[in-house]
């Protein structure tokens, strides 16, 4: 899109957040990729540290993108690390969480510049659910803001409950030897159209025994969040 016609209505433009992980950013790309079918402009968004490591595997033509498809960085915070190992995924959370949220205002800043942005303007924002930051910079814009679970909807239903599991006593484990002893055959009754699942069957974030375990505590402050979200999409994450 070199140029944008004050007569013609701008297509609609979708800025694609996912969380800097490959299991994430795949079926969020799968998404982006439909959405662009469908006429949205999209900018996908990665951390500059997948970015490069990218442009390290494929070479910079598939991150040219297209005229009505692009791809833009901002920073996850985190010091630069071995470009051939998977990020510390406990820091990663807690940095994310703290610093994207201003590279990210100040990246949508710069795609709603018409001065220097050949882009339409932003229009909406849809983002991991582990990267419910965008939430307020969507608010501060009045734009809605859809969050992508690709956890599916047994994983998702797992997180939102993770509260309730807590306030019964049985997270965070008692002691280590939880792990082994049976105590995650314990049967979890309570849970809407998951009837007779035990403790083991849920997301291995659950077995820690340290109340203060940053991606326990993680997963309950995006859990939150995401009632602030304009809409959900869960899909499966082998896509």
């Amino acid at each position: 899109m070199d140029s944008l016609d004050p007569a013609e209505t701008p297509p609609p433009h979708a800025v694609c957040v996912p969380f800097p992980a490959q299991g994430h950013i795949n079926p969020m790309l799968k998404l982006a990729k439909l959405l662009n079918y469908k006429g949205f402009h999209i900018t996908f968004v990665n951390t500059e540290y997948n970015h490069n490591r990218l442009l390290k595997s494929s070479g910079s033509d598939p991150l040219n993108g297209t005229p009505t498809f692009r791809f833009e960085t901002i920073p996850d915070g985190l010091p630069p690390s071995d470009a051939n190992a998977t990020q510390d995924i406990p820091s990663l959370c807690d940095s994310t969480k703290k610093t994207c949220l201003a590279p990210f205002r100040q990246l949508l800043s710069k795609l709603n510049n018409t001065s220097f942005s050949k882009v339409p303007p932003v229009t909406c924002i849809v983002s991991d659910g582990g990267m419910s930051f965008t939430l307020k910079a969507a608010q501060e814009l009045n734009i809605p803001n859809a969050l992508l679970w690709p956890t599916g909807a047994c994983g998702f239903m797992a997180f939102v409950h993770y509260r309730s599991l807590i306030e019964k006593g049985l997270v965070p484990l008692r002691d280590p030897s939880d792990l082994t002893n049976g105590y995650l055959n314990t049967v979890i009754d309570w849970i809407p159209g998951m009837e007779g699942i035990k403790l083991k069957d849920l997301p291995t974030f659950i077995r820690t025994t340290d109340p203060d375990d940053i991606m326990l505590n993680f997963i309950l402050g995006e859990v939150k969040n995401a009632h602030n979200a304009s809409a959900l999409i869960l899909i499966p994450s082998m896509i």
